[in-house]
């Protein structure tokens, strides 16, 4: 019988929600989320304690961050598909005692081998949980009602990456490398109990399941093989591209022809199989296009900013790990005040306004961080920070409303998959463009300082060798600033195509 409670409620078939307040469920959920975008900058804070314990060299240490994200790109595309086979309330659990149980692995580990092999099963518990999320938030609130919800979920995602530094520098200064895989175990416990309790699987996903398996698995078997080759030498690629010489290498340039063909087949291939692994055909839907190219450009200016400015802090100003993630922290609380004030200007404004503006508010912060110098202070790195993020909120509300406009109900799972893989996918790829630019403008800087310095030049009391450290110094910073130039350039000139998204129905109660 309905409580008085869901019959206030507007009658939503998917909904994860049962019995239960809907805010209840988007609160379950985006519990274990958190814990798994915190991971993704919580460990890199560790790798060289974790590589020293292990008795790893520093080129063997990365496939501790490699294996994870290898994984984790090759779930994140057939994730939609195994939630629909598996069923969405069970998949998501499976996914969620995967990454906790490798997490409590990855801790006890006392060789590369069995790290690497524990890393590569929590990307892949990893990689399902994102888009099971998303895919029970957009079927548990109507269209009216997904900007509120998106601000609670966006609160993990654009938060936890900000403090994962803090958080993981702290655990590895004071406790030991072992607590950034530790500090799961509670989240996960938490979140199985929790979803087991209180989330629903709808009649309408069993039936639709059921009528999936009656007539077969009908396996994309060419389908997956293509995903998991294709994205997984594009992810290698991505990571190892500036350590193996780029395309100089062998190595990479094989890498970089496979995923090429492989991903350029599995478009074609996947466009008119009627059981795909992967459905393409979503990007038809002009929201959907135009928002998994937005997140693509979020994924990009997200993680490859969080990356850049620790590391210049950490190389450059001399802070240690734990001030160089406070850095970082002071800009996600800012996120995290900012949540709410973006979920009603969504509501009250076109998101493809609200993205264009957050988008030239990037641009601008980005541009402000190349007018530092290396004579700032914490405050300085800090509030520069703080300055990117502001718009971050404003940036990831809108366009994860803004994507299922015009979806069809049943595409909910396979489309948060899409969505969740541009995002990651622009994240590496941000990433890797971030070191090849730096390391290339610090090349080209060096040459342009030591062309001025001749055997003549007075300098000042100071010793060649000191003179050689101070350029190197002035030349890695000016590469730093040009890569915060090359993202300004990036976010000024993708805000137009934000203006093309449609506005979420108002007042629509279960459309997409």
């Amino acid at each position: 019988m309905a409580t008085a409670a869901t019959q206030s409620r507007p009658y939503l078939p998917r909904s994860a929600a049962g019995p239960y307040s809907p805010w209840l469920i988007a609160v379950i959920v985006s519990i274990a989320t958190f814990m798994e975008v915190l991971d993704t900058t919580i460990t890199n804070v560790a790798l060289r304690h974790i590589s020293g314990s292990l008795g790893a060299g520093q080129d063997e240490a990365t496939w501790i961050v490699t294996s994870y994200l290898v994984s984790n790109a090759i779930v994140l595309p057939i994730s939609g598909w195994l939630s629909n086979v598996l069923g969405r309330k069970r998949f998501y659990m499976i996914c969620v005692i995967l990454f906790t149980i490798s997490s409590l692995m990855c801790s006890l580990a006392t060789s590369l081998t069995f790290m690497v092999v524990w890393r590569v099963i929590q990307g892949i518990g990893g990689g399902g949980l994102a888009p099971a999320e998303q895919s029970m938030l957009a079927d548990t609130f109507p269209p009216n009602q997904r900007a509120k919800v998106f601000a609670l979920y966006g609160f993990t995602v654009l938060v936890a990456p900000a403090i994962g530094p803090v958080v993981g520098g702290w655990l590895t200064d004071n406790l030991s490398w072992h607590w950034v895989f530790l500090i799961n175990m509670p989240f996960g416990i938490l979140s199985l109990m929790l979803t087991w309790i209180f989330v629903d699987e709808p009649d309408v996903l069993v039936q639709e399941r059921r009528a999936l398996l009656k007539k077969g698995f009908n396996i994309d078997y060419v389908g997956f093989a293509m995903v998991a080759i294709g994205f997984g030498s594009l992810q290698i690629l991505l990571d190892q591209f500036e350590r193996e010489d780029g395309f100089n290498s062998g190595f990479i340039a094989g890498l970089a022809v496979i995923s090429l063909v492989c991903l350029t087949f599995l478009m074609v291939w996947e466009w008119d199989h009627p059981h795909p692994a992967v459905d393409i055909r979503l990007m038809r839907f002009k929201n959907f296009a135009i928002s998994a190219g937005v997140m693509f450009v979020i994924g990009f200016m997200l993680m490859s900013s969080t990356q850049l400015l620790p590391q210049l802090s950490q190389s450059l100003l001399g802070y240690d790990a734990t001030t160089a993630g406070l850095s970082l922290g002071i800009g996600g609380m800012m996120t995290a005040g900012l949540m709410p004030f973006a979920a009603i200007a969504t509501q009250k404004f076109r998101p493809g306004v609200i993205l264009a503006g957050a988008m030239i508010a990037l641009g601008i912060a980005m541009l402000r961080v190349t007018t530092l110098s290396l004579s700032m202070d914490f405050w300085n790195v800090a509030w520069a920070r703080s300055y990117q993020v502001f718009a971050l909120p404003f940036l990831f509300i809108p366009i994860s409303a803004a994507s299922y406009v015009g979806l069809p109900p049943n595409k909910s799972s396979e489309a948060a998959a899409i969505s969740n893989l541009m995002r990651n996918l622009g994240g590496s790829i941000g990433v890797a463009f971030a070191s090849i630019w730096l390391q290339y403008r610090s090349q080209f800087h060096t040459a342009r300082l030591a062309e001025g310095i001749t055997s003549s030049t007075d300098l000042h009391g100071q010793s060649l060798a000191q003179v050689a450290r101070s350029v190197q110094t002035q030349a890695s910073f000016m590469a730093y600033t040009d890569v915060y130039y090359m993202l300004a350039l990036i976010a000024l000139c993708i805000w137009p195509l934000t203006l093309f998204l449609k506005t979420p129905p108002k007042g629509t109660q279960i459309g997409h």
